[in-house]
Parts: C-alpha cells; sequence; structure tokens
C-alpha cells in the first residue's frame, strides 16, 4: 500500500458488467453496492467492464445503471486498467491519444461480476498479480465454484450428498452421442441439463423425456461448450444458505430460507425469468423447515465453503427431496446481491443489514494479504 492511501480515505474500486451473460445482472448488483457502500469513510471508483471485455471508467453516479430492466454498459467513457505493479496499486487511465494518467490507488477492489472472465478466478488471478486486495473468494475456490463438474468433486471428497449426474464434453457428444445418451438414461428422467459454467439459470432445461434431449443439450451449449446433466429433483423444495467469514476469519451461516416459485406462472423451475423479470418468485425466510434440517442446511453450507477454500461470502444451494433427503446443489462465490436477492435478505434476517453486509464484506478484504495465504 502506497504513502498516497495512508493520507486519504479507503479507495474502493467497484468493478461491474462483464462479458458473460450475467453481464445484467452484474450491473443491478453494482448500482445497489454502490448505493450502500459508506462514501464518508470511502471514496468509490466505478470500473464497468463492457460485454466487449473493455475495462471503461464510469461516473460517480452512473446514469446507464439507472435505466429499466436489465443495464447494458456502453463503450463510452475513457479506457481503464488497474496496474500490475504491487508497490503502487494505481488505477491508470488512457484518454483517446493521451498518455496514460493515474487517478490514485486502490486499496480494495469490490468485484461483482458473475459468472465466466470474472467470477471464475480470471480477475482473482489480475488481483493477486497486480497485490491488489479484493473481495471474495480466491482463485481457486472462484474457478472451482464456477465450473459445476469440479466442484462437485471437491462435495463428494467432503462427503456432502449430491444427486447422481453426467458430464458431457463436447466431443464425446459429437463423436459417441448414443453412448452419452446411455449414461443419461441411468440417471431416470426427468434430468436437468445445464452449462457447467453459468448462472443464473442462463441455458438449463428441465428435460422429461429422451426425444428432447439434443435440444436441451444445443441450448446449454449456447452458454458453455461443457455440460452438466443432472437428476431430476422432481418435488423438491430449494432451500439456500449463506455463508460469511466474520472479522476473525471464521465461516458463520445465515439462516435457512425457501425459494418458491409461482407454478402457475409457466416456470417449470427456478428460471432466470422467475429468478429477475416477473416477480413470480417468493423467498420465505426463515425457510419452514424442521429444526434438524435447518441445523444440517447450516452445517453443510459451512462445509462446503470450506471445503472449496472459499473467503469472504457464498451461498450454498440445497434440494430437500420428497423422501426426506437433503442435497447440495451447488455454491455461489459472487452470489446475487441485490438488496431483494437471496443472499442479503439471508443476512438481514440473522441480524446484519445490507449496508452492514457490504462493510463487512470491505473490512474482510482490506484485513487480507494478496498471495499465499
Amino acid at each position: 500500500m502506497s504513502s498516497e492511501s495512508t493520507s486519504r480515505r479507503p479507495r474502493v474500486a467497484v468493478v461491474f458488467g462483464g462479458k458473460s451473460s450475467e453481464h445484467g445482472v452484474s450491473c443491478l448488483t453494482a448500482r445497489e453496492v454502490m448505493r450502500a457502500i459508506d462514501t464518508d469513510r470511502y471514496d468509490v471508483v466505478p470500473i464497468g467492464i463492457t460485454r466487449e471485455g473493455r475495462w471503461v471508467l464510469q461516473p460517480g453516479e452512473p446514469k446507464v445503471l439507472e435505466q429499466g430492466g436489465l443495464p447494458e454498459l456502453t463503450e463510452d467513457g475513457p479506457d481503464i486498467a488497474i496496474s500490475n505493479d504491487p508497490r503502487r496499486n494505481e488505477v491508470v487511465v488512457r484518454e483517446s491519444a493521451s498518455a496514460p494518467a493515474s487517478i490514485g490507488s486502490v486499496d480494495v477492489v469490490f468485484p461483482l461480476l458473475h459468472g465466466p472472465w470474472g467470477e471464475d478466478g480470471t480477475l482473482q488471478g489480475l488481483l493477486e498479480i497486480a497485490g491488489t486486495r479484493y473481495v471474495g473468494a480466491g482463485v481457486l475456490a472462484s474457478a472451482v465454484g464456477m465450473d459445476k463438474q469440479y466442484m462437485k468433486l471437491v462435495f463428494a471428497a467432503e462427503g456432502l450428498p449430491q444427486l447422481p449426474y453426467v458430464v458431457i464434453r463436447p466431443r464425446e457428444w459429437k463423436d459417441d452421442p448414443d453412448a452419452v445418451r446411455e449414461s443419461i438414461a441411468s440417471l431416470h428422467y426427468p434430468v436437468f441439463v445445464k452449462p457447467a459454467r453459468a448462472g443464473s439459470s442462463f441455458g438449463g432445461s428441465l428435460v422429461r423425456e429422451p426425444a428432447a434431449l439434443s435440444d436441451a443439450v444445443a441450448l446449454a451449449q449456447e452458454y458453455d461448450p461443457k455440460v452438466i446433466v443432472e437428476a431430476g429433483a422432481e418435488g423438491a423444495r430449494e432451500i439456500e444458505c449463506g455463508v460469511l467469514e466474520d472479522l476473525t476469519g471464521q465461516a458463520r451461516a445465515s439462516v435457512a430460507g425457501e425459494l418458491v416459485v409461482a407454478a402457475d406462472q409457466g416456470h417449470a423451475f427456478y428460471d432466470f425469468e422467475a429468478k429477475y423479470l416477473d416477480g413470480s418468485t417468493t423467498l420465505r425466510i426463515p425457510a419452514d423447515v424442521p429444526d434438524d434440517i435447518a441445523q444440517r442446511i447450516r452445517g453443510h453450507a459451512v462445509r462446503a465453503f470450506e471445503a472449496l477454500g472459499c473467503e469472504g461470502l457464498s451461498r450454498v444451494d440445497f434440494f430437500w427431496l420428497p423422501d426426506g433427503r437433503l442435497v447440495i446443489n451447488e455454491l455461489n462465490t459472487m452470489p446475487g446481491f441485490t438488496p431483494t436477492s437471496m443472499f442479503p435478505q439471508l443476512w438481514a434476517a440473522s441480524g446484519l443489514d445490507y449496508a452492514a453486509l457490504v462493510e463487512r464484506l470491505i473490512a474482510l478484504a482490506m484485513a487480507r494479504d494478496t498471495g499465499l495465504r
């Protein structure tokens, strides 16, 4: 940290947008987080990443984030980069043909990117090289948390209960689709088909019969050439739990909450529209489950967090099946983070409101060194 950083308020760079299909969701998250940051305590530098991958300095109150629906960042604005010199931690700006100029040091980055090219360890690796502190999971946990295949392998090694699944790699689907279909048939229909490395339910399909499998795989491969097919969890209740480190670094679990999707709205599962667009989903917090189930959920959530080596925060999702089994579905290292999203609401119900949650995450990041730890 430079000597300059000791004579001013800490500077927080909020990075959002990105190249993934979750660009708009990331922008919504950034809008709410920037509103919650205490500007009497921190200077905020908004940095947008366009869908093409260009880093653009945003105005102090980005108007693009106020547009209706899901915001879309434009190419307007100067190019920006975070210096890769760990001794300086500078934000560097280039205006057209002028020489690059520094606008000062950054003390911590709040990366609010969802999906590949941001939540998957790529940005975290860049920040590690730059020696810049950041909120959330490190390189390995971010990468494993994004790739559902490897996440499931880690969960299995930890002994966490899961649904059976099949991984479809692009060459296997092209060279021997009959063998892939046979493996999937062993799961018994219905099955759920989804991209291995995407979020917000983009590209996911509930498949009830073999004839619909090809179209479902094709849809998933629009987002990721690698696909995961899971045994269907029909009739399951979707329960989620937040995990957050306290200021000593101890992982703590929130109360559990349940997602209830209105069946009369035409949603076969908790898809993108149900999550963000049509208001058809109800969050029940705390979830109406027996105490022993709630305790198992909270315990499994912390085990999952620690198994992946997460830091800062995560949301862990479960299915409670009609036969009484509790299985872990997935972990999100940067969950939806608007005030109406499940993760902040879980923590509000656990005694930590939105502004305090944002402050906790910044404080945790500022207290944590980069590099091996």
